[in-house]
């Protein structure tokens, strides 16, 4: 397949090139920085400036859509909260627009969005037909795919990618967590008991191939591991894992004095279950968090 990926810089987009160009599929990344796209992505790997440099003529068999700024890295001021929301929806907002004018459709779109979607939800199990929370990583989410189910217009096979929590030794949430851990000074957040989604970048990975090639599947998929687990029981696995002690707490209200209402993406967890990906055949190879962290950590 002839591909264009949008995001394919990042974490999830690196290894997904190199997936993809394992299986001798030809890719196109969209970056504002193309001098880096063969570097981060391989070489052959095409660079792409603007999606105005997307002629109506040029076909591509399928749009992996991965783009979107870090939404922990920086405090949620209201023109932080613009640069989100226009990284992700305004940028797939551009990209139906090229595939509405495109000559040749793609045959499948697949969007990101993330877990986030659901709010904090507490101990509920939530699956792929539970409603949106109500504050702003799930409104975010909710237009974000809002956006991408746009391209169903134009005959376009759309997947939503709700995804969770990466391990991966590339980066991610494992490099911000792996220094104090290795020091011993690992600690829970808050109580410990909100959950955390998470899945080894490997599976990710799988099941995005998967849902690029198999036309019967559409809609949203949960992307994470079929075992959730709380925050401490994470904190407890990792620091076993290192064979160093986690024996801290960061307390609630620091966090919250710390990030203001990002404090809500660490302490407030979803449970959440890949029940349709599931339903596919699309099983993990690292369902169990132990197991995928000494992979990764190999």
């Amino acid at each position: 397949m002839d591909i264009l990926l949008t995001g394919g810089t990042g974490l999830i987009g690196r290894a997904l090139c190199r997936a993809l160009r394992n299986e001798g599929h030809s890719l196109t990344v969209f970056s504002r920085q193309p001098e880096t796209v063969a570097v981060k992505c391989g070489a052959g790997v095409l660079a792409l400036r603007s999606l105005d440099d997307w002629r109506p003529e040029r076909h591509f068999d399928a749009v992996v859509n991965l783009a979107g700024e870090p939404i922990v890295d920086a405090a949620w001021t209201e023109k932080r909260k613009q640069v989100l929301r226009d990284s992700r929806i305004v940028l797939t907002e551009k990209l139906v627009a090229c595939i509405a004018q495109a000559e040749r459709k793609p045959a499948v779109l697949l969007s990101g969005s993330a877990i986030g979607y659901y709010g904090g939800r507490g101990d509920m199990e939530l699956n792929e037909t539970s409603g949106p929370g109500t504050d702003f990583p799930a409104r975010l989410c909710v237009d974000w795919e809002a956006a991408a189910i746009e391209a169903e217009k134009y005959g376009v096979r759309v997947c939503l990618l709700r995804t969770g929590l990466i391990l991966s030794s590339d980066g991610g949430l494992l490099a911000r967590m792996l220094p104090p851990f290795r020091l011993g000074l690992g600690a829970r957040l808050g109580d410990g008991k909100q959950w955390m989604s998470w899945i080894h970048i490997d599976d990710y990975v799988q099941r995005v191939l998967r849902l690029l090639q198999d036309a019967q599947l559409s809609g949203a998929f949960n992307m994470t591991s079929p075992k959730p687990v709380t925050n401490a029981e994470f904190t407890r696995t990792l620091a076993a894992v290192l064979r160093r002690p986690a024996p801290f707490s960061a307390p609630a209200f620091l966090l919250k004095q710390v990030m203001g209402e990002r404090a809500g993406l660490v302490l407030e967890g979803q449970r959440v279950l890949p029940v349709r990906m599931e339903a596919a055949g699309a099983h993990c190879r690292y369902p169990d968090l132990e197991a995928a962290l000494r992979a990764v950590l190999a």
